[in-house]
């Protein structure tokens, strides 16, 4: 279950995980629930528990049997540090992208203190980009917590954007993600909110993306910011660390989903 996404940050999903629980209030309106529930009634037995955790044990080794280079975002249908996930799997998960150089995998979380245990114990190859998602000023905590990861380039979702950050201390993160919230009951994003961690991260040197303004239909607000569209990637070359890290504008593939 390797597939082309319409995640304007990536071009492929693998889920070796899906299902997932809520944990603060960027899980509320969980676009992955609904769309648990959408791929059962359409019979996908990979959701035959629906969004309960479950482990996919044929879909480890996946990447490996892909060539041709790709950006993949890992488990976008859960969060791979999810503590119903053994620590056995997940070291499994990470041999598996260090086995495959030739990708870059995007993994993101929202349970930063698993990820803190575990981290010692994993490998963590410049292939491999660690995220948190830090929806509002009430999870900043998460942050630090990045920061002090092992993982070379380290990066911020803050999707749904649900409330200000400001003054965010972005030493050691190589890009962040800014999105509205979107589908049934999305609440609002304010321009004010997007703009000020547009200024932080150019003040900062860390890639801006802007992914969405969100809503009910999020295909009518669009994705541009000032009348343009922001789709920066951070650039790392072997060798590279966060802080030497370069940006480019790099405007990914969209494929279809």
């Amino acid at each position: 279950m390797a597939t082309a996404s319409s995640i304007e940050w990536t071009e492929m999903t693998w889920n070796p995980v899906t299902g997932c629980s809520k944990v603060s209030e960027g899980c509320r309106h969980c676009y992955a629930e609904r769309m648990a529930r959408r791929l059962l009634a359409m019979g996908n037995q990979r959701y035959r528990n629906g969004f309960e955790v479950t482990l996919h044990e044929d879909l480890i080794d996946l990447p490996r049997r892909m060539r041709q280079p790709r950006v993949i975002f890992v488990n976008s249908m859960s969060d791979l540090f999810h503590e119903r996930v053994p620590a056995g799997f997940i070291r499994r998960v990470f041999e598996t992208m260090k086995a495959c150089p030739q990708h870059t995998f995007q993994v993101l979380t929202k349970r930063i203190q698993r990820l803190r245990e575990l981290d010692a114990q994993l490998p963590w190859p410049a292939n491999v980009w660690m995220g948190v998602s830090i929806e509002d000023a009430r999870v900043l905590h998460r942050l630090a917590d990045l920061q002090a990861c092992s993982a070379s380039l380290r990066f911020l979702s803050c999707e749904p954007l649900i409330g200000p950050l400001e003054s965010l201390p972005l030493d050691g993160i190589g890009w962040v993600i800014v999105g509205g919230e979107s589908g049934p009951g999305a609440r609002p994003m304010r321009r004010t909110w997007v703009e000020s961690i547009r200024r932080q991260c150019r003040h900062q040197r860390a890639a801006f993306f802007f992914k969405q303004w969100g809503g009910v239909r999020k295909h009518a607000t669009g994705r541009s910011l000032n009348g343009r569209t922001y789709d920066e990637m951070p650039y790392m070359t072997p060798g590279d660390s966060a802080a030497s890290r370069r940006v480019e504008s790099m405007a990914l593939p969209v494929l279809s989903a």
